[in-house]
């Protein structure tokens, strides 16, 4: 099936499958499929030039990303090229955790995540004093601490993962066409937690 169209299901996943979110839970995989959202299809060995890690290792992790459907081959320039792209360009494992299994998976998967998010943060603060204001004014971590019932923080959520899915669906990571003139990529992390119940 082509991934032409920005319409194409599989560009929005929900990942129920334990064994696809652990797949999907290493560094290396997480790297490979940033890289291709950034630069489009690329080689194996274009990858692994720009990871900085040896071919057979970057292939071997393009293969369990495509056992898991995260990519797949792309047309190459001639026979001979072999390129991989993105399946999936916004994925979801929400519902995971409804199984022991699958919370545990989401788990790593999510303590991956976090680790590299401080870690861009970090990156993100030794940068931003050379920045354009527009960059570090609205860039950063914020906090904010509030009451709310279940159903509200539903809807909240709902309306922020509103927001960001009208810019996933008009400008696919890896689609370079959908890119506006000055644009850079944006990173987003949200963790929410929630406190335990108060005994009155």
């Amino acid at each position: 099936m082509s991934l032409e169209s920005a319409d194409d299901p599989r560009r929005r996943r929900l990942l129920e499958d334990p064994l696809a979110i652990r797949a999907m839970a290493h560094p290396v995989r997480l790297d490979l499929q940033a890289l291709l959202g950034k630069e489009g299809p690329l080689t194996a060995a274009d990858a692994a030039r720009r990871l900085g890690i040896s071919q057979a290792l970057a292939s071997h992790h393009l293969r369990q990303l495509a056992k898991y459907d995260f990519v797949e081959p792309a047309p190459g320039k001639d026979n001979r090229e072999r390129p991989w792209r993105l399946v999936s360009t916004s994925q979801s494992w929400r519902e995971a955790s409804l199984t022991p299994e699958g919370a545990a998976a989401a788990d790593v998967l999510e303590q991956l995540l976090a680790e590299r998010a401080l870690g861009a943060l970090a990156d993100w603060q030794q940068r931003r004093s050379v920045e354009e204001p527009i960059w570090w004014e609205n860039a950063g971590i914020g906090h904010t601490g509030i009451y709310l019932t279940g159903e509200e923080l539903a809807e909240l959520e709902d309306q922020i993962s509103g927001l960001l899915q009208r810019y996933i669906d008009e400008r696919p990571i890896d689609d370079k066409a959908s890119r506006p003139p000055g644009s850079r990529l944006v990173d987003i992390t949200r963790i929410v937690t929630v406190s335990p119940e108060e005994t009155p």
